[in-house]
Parts: C-alpha cells; structure tokens; sequence
C-alpha cells in the first residue's frame, strides 16, 4: 500500500503529517492541501485500464481501492458546435461529488475513525453517506434548512445520520466543524481536506483522454466552495508540467447572481473575500453553489486569473430556461447542475472550444418552477 502523503497549509506552510485525523491549519485554522506533485501516464499507456477513475493510478494518492462503485468515466456528449457536455450526473449517486467521496472513504478506512461526520447542501452528503455505507463507517451528515427533501431522503437511504441545521450552508458547516473536533472523529469535508481535490481533478484527466489528448480551449465550472475548479486546477498544472498539454485551457467560474461572493470580489480585484461586503445572500435554485464564504476564495480566485479565466453570473431565469433546455434535449439535470450551460449557452464564449459540466441528476430537485 502506498504510503499516506503529508498535508501542508497553503497561508503559512504548517505542515500536518500523513495519518493524522487533524482536519484544518492548526495555525490560522485554513483548509489544507496535500504535498504531492503526481506525473500523469501517458495517453497510450491507459489502454486496457479499469474503466473508472482509477485508471488514473499514477495521479491520486491513494491506491488498491476496496470502496470503489465504479465512478468516473462519465460519458462526453455534444450541445452544440464546439461545446459539450460531460455528464457527471451518472455518476453512482448522482453527482459529480462521487469522484472525491470515494478518495475520502479510501482515507478514513486506513485512519480507522470512530465516526464519520460531513456537512453538505445535499450531493456531496449524499456521496460520502454512500462511500462510508460502502466502508462500513458511521456517518452523520449535517445540511442547511430548505436541502432538497430527496437529497435528505438519499443520504438517509445509505444508513447516514441527518442533522439538519437552522440557518444557511454556512451555518451546517460550523456545526460539522464543532462535532468534528471530537476525540476519534474524521471530518470527511469537501472543502478542508485535500483529498476530495485530488479526487475532482479526474474530470479533466478524463476531458484530456476523452478528446484524445488534449483540452478544450475554455473549462467552464460552477462554483461554491470551488471543489470541481481547484481539482480542475490540479489537473491542468499535472498535465502541462507531464508535456501532455502544449497550452493552459482558460477556467471559467460561474455563480449564481443571488449567491456570488467570489464573481464581486473578481469584479472588485479583490484576492480574497475583503474589502467591500458583497449584496447579501437571495435564495436560488442553485443550492449546491450558495456558499456565502467559501474557505478556499483565495485559491479559487487565484486559480481562475491564472489560467486567464473569469467569472460569470446567471440569474434565476437563466437558471430555469437552462434546465428545460438541456431536457428538451434529453438531459434531466438538477438545477445547480444546469448553471454553465446557463451561463455560456447564448454565446459567451464566442467561438473559442468548451466543456460543461452537467452536475447533478434533475430527480434530486425536480424541474424548476416555471
């Protein structure tokens, strides 16, 4: 078995070391990243590999999986001349959020915790009940007031405790963080264990695969808590730095406009949340990405101008017409999940080349009112 790589923060370089059920900087109490810098396969050597996201071997940090359902490889699909779709809602639970729940799971079972706890809008409580079900680990998953009732109905489902919490996403979040530093407890968070990045990043290893060996000029994400993006990032600097790329695609961020701490501060300049305040939090159809303060904004904004991206807005409208789009041609997606086709789908881009990611499974939310 390959050995545990060590966890170092990214603000202040505190370095926390592999086996640790340590979750946050125990310095300045940021988000963690894992200090290891993989060299992807080549095209040529996948042939004949699993047929999931371990096929990626040489690129994630854990090995020999006993949790795995068979995720990734989710299929790549056209929407209109030079912009597809990948459809990460057929992934084992439904979203996208499997690729670093199953990396999660692989880490708790080799830190033998006494319990599992999560915080979530839903998709990735979903996942990570799923994978601890898989691992025979006890899991409690807390989740905002107003979490689609068939995200809670799912996540109860795989046997997950649910505490729903009075308040916002944010709210959910402060409680899992308290119950998480409780003696034996892992904090299988999305957003603070660095794991969950390395297990994102598989959807552009697969895009690069997919397309034969390269990227599109533009990958667009939706963004809260930037999972999907850093992962994104992650994958791009590995397979540019391998000679597998010649040039950087270009990372589009997409928020919704009643939710969209990170596109104010873009527009401002800002490197982090400071400075002036953004509007105040509405409610929108995309839940999944109503994070009022990301842990990670400065790495995501950072991310996004590097690779010379931006952000984009879509409002609730953009949002509704998006989803009855896309099932008008088949594809029945959530309502976070439709927000990048929302945001490039009446011309964006121009003409430059994109992906899009379809998120989430439209049975999770059902069809947006009209």
């Amino acid at each position: 078995m390959t050995p545990l790589p060590d966890c170092y923060c990214p603000a202040d370089g505190t370095r926390v070391p592999a086996g640790s059920l340590t979750w946050r900087c125990p310095l300045c109490q940021g988000p963690l990243d894992l200090d290891f810098a993989p060299t992807p396969a080549s095209l040529k050597s996948l042939t004949g590999r699993v047929n999931s996201l371990w096929r990626y071997a040489e690129i994630l940090p854990l090995s020999t999986p006993t949790t795995t359902l068979g995720e990734g490889r989710t299929p790549l699909v056209e929407l209109r001349p030079g912009i597809s779709a990948k459809l990460d809602f057929l992934m084992p639970t439904l979203s996208f959020k499997d690729r670093g729940a199953v990396l999660l799971a692989e880490l708790a079972l080799r830190l033998s915790p006494q319990q599992v706890v999560a915080d979530s809008s839903g998709n990735a409580g979903t996942a990570i009940a799923a994978y601890c079900a898989r691992a025979l680990l006890p899991c409690t998953v807390y989740v905002p007031d107003g979490t689609s009732a068939k995200k809670l109905e799912q996540i109860e489902a795989h046997g997950a405790r649910v505490h729903v919490v009075d308040g916002n996403r944010d709210a959910a979040a402060a409680a899992a963080r308290t119950a998480a530093d409780a003696p034996g407890t892992f904090y299988a968070s999305h957003v603070y264990n660095p794991y969950f990045l390395h297990g994102t990043k598989t959807y552009v290893h697969e895009l690069w695969e997919d397309m034969g060996g390269r990227l599109p000029e533009v990958i667009v994400v939706p963004v809260g808590n930037g999972t999907l993006l850093l992962g994104a990032a992650l994958a791009v600097a590995e397979l540019h730095g391998a000679g597998l790329i010649d040039r950087r695609p270009a990372l589009y961020a997409v928020q919704a406009a009643a939710v969209a701490p990170l596109a104010h501060a873009w527009a401002e300049g800002a490197t982090d949340l400071t400075g002036s305040a953004p509007p105040p939090p509405a409610p929108t159809l995309a839940e999944g990405i109503a994070i009022p303060n990301p842990p990670r904004a400065r790495q995501i904004l950072r991310a996004v101008r590097d690779s010379g991206g931006t952000f984009l807005t879509v409002t609730e409208d953009q949002i509704r017409h998006a989803q009855r789009d896309l099932a008008s041609q088949g594809l029945y997606v959530e309502s976070t999940g439709v927000a990048c086709w929302a945001a490039v789908r009446e011309g964006a881009l121009g003409a430059r080349t994109a992906v899009v990611p379809l998120c989430g499974a439209g049975l999770k939310t059902g069809l947006a009112p009209a």
